[in-house]
């Protein structure tokens, strides 16, 4: 995620919040009003957990004319909106076009007409924003913004005339199709427990990608064979997603690469796992032949490491023995977590390998989130 910038959730109004209300599609009475299944849970999920900010978005035709007076929107508007906030989800703006299609003013969605104070702002991360709507307007707004699409795929008929830009183009921009709000929470859930993270510094350039609800999935280039198979364990067996480019210093020797990728790695976990409510919080022990290999550690908010370690060979494959101590200190630093390390055997690969695999179960462990448990593993209220 970028830094220090506010992500937005741009939502549509009927046929995503309310249903809608076929043939006019106004709602001007309170008897054609129900909310869409489900909403009132899951946006109030999304509005407790997440740091998305909500902003609502709505072409309503010709809103204030003798076509549609204000006298009929206002009022069930104002339910709509007060039921909402009622159960913890507040909107911080309405956008809200009172054109007719056949006026073409860019306010209207797909336009972006009502957007400036967003795409003309430092303050707003769009590429990390979505616009959840109903129909194939919302797709393309999510395409003129430069946000993604959630589409509650419900009528995909629906706005299809406004829309120049063909299916496949509208396709890069969707990110979940569904029909259930349950499936956007869960979407979003997983996209706030990751982190994109660059680190540069004139000896090395580091890019990370981490996925903390992935598959054990992982492309590692450090420029280092043993690191990126080490690396390659903390992705496999702590069911993550993993992508690590490392550029460095390498004419030099491996110092730099090591550190800093200790350094930036840890950025990276402290970015994705914002504010740690709901996670386990510590993780983990395992043999590997003849070696045993435990890692303890502790998301809490403070960095501290114990190293309990000792190899009897100056390298292993192409990496010093002494760096990989020096590692597992910078991710500590970064990650502002403790981690207690100890590893005895007799094969310094396998005592190696091992403490990256116990290393990568202590962090499946502590990362885990109770969907259910939305409160922070502290008793000092804050991590």
């Amino acid at each position: 995620m970028a830094d220090n910038k506010r992500r937005c959730l741009f939502i549509d109004r009927d046929g995503t919040m309310i249903k809608e209300y076929p043939p006019t599609y106004q709602i001007d009475y309170f008897n054609k009003l129900s909310f869409y299944p489900e909403v009132f849970r899951y946006l109030g999920k999304i509005a407790q957990e997440m740091d998305y900010e909500l902003v609502l978005v709505s072409n309503q035709d010709g809103l204030g004319t003798a076509k549609f007076p204000e006298k009929d929107f206002t009022p069930v508007h104002r339910l709509i909106m007060e039921t909402f906030a009622g159960e913890g989800i507040i909107f911080a703006n309405e956008l809200i076009d009172r054109s007719m299609p056949e006026d073409g003013l860019d306010t209207r969605k797909p336009g972006t007409g009502m957007f400036g104070a967003y795409l003309g702002s430092e303050d707003y991360d769009m590429p990390h924003s979505y616009v959840i709507g109903d129909r194939v307007t919302d797709v393309q707004l999510a395409k003129n913004l430069g946000c993604g699409a959630i589409w509650l795929k419900n009528n995909p008929t629906l706005g299809g005339a406004e829309v120049k830009d063909d299916e496949a183009e509208l396709a890069k921009v969707v990110a979940l199709e569904t029909q259930h709000w349950r499936d956007i929470y869960e979407f979003l859930r997983r996209q706030e427990r990751s982190a994109v993270h660059t680190r540069k510094t004139s000896e090395t350039q580091i890019d990370i990608r981490i996925n903390l609800e992935g598959a054990g999935k992982s492309v590692i280039s450090t420029g280092l064979g043993f690191f990126d198979h080490m690396l390659d364990q903390v992705a496999r067996h702590g069911g993550m997603d993993l992508h690590i480019d490392v550029r460095g210093d390498l004419h030099i020797d491996e110092h730099h690469t090591i550190e800093d990728t200790g350094i930036a790695l840890g950025e990276a976990f402290a970015k994705a796992l914002g504010n740690k409510r709901g996670i386990e919080r510590y993780g983990f022990a395992l043999p590997m032949d003849e070696t045993e290999a435990k890692v303890l550690l502790d998301f809490g908010g403070r960095n501290w490491i114990v190293w309990n370690a000792v190899f009897r060979r100056e390298k292993v494959g192409d990496l010093p023995t002494e760096m990989f101590f020096h590692f597992f200190k910078s991710f500590s630093d970064a990650a502002r977590c403790n981690l207690n390390i100890e590893c005895r055997g007799d094969n310094e690969h396998h005592k190696i390998e091992a403490i990256f695999k116990a290393f990568a179960k202590a962090l499946k462990m502590a990362v885990r989130k109770d969907p259910l448990n939305d409160q922070l593993p502290s008793t000092k209220g804050v991590l």
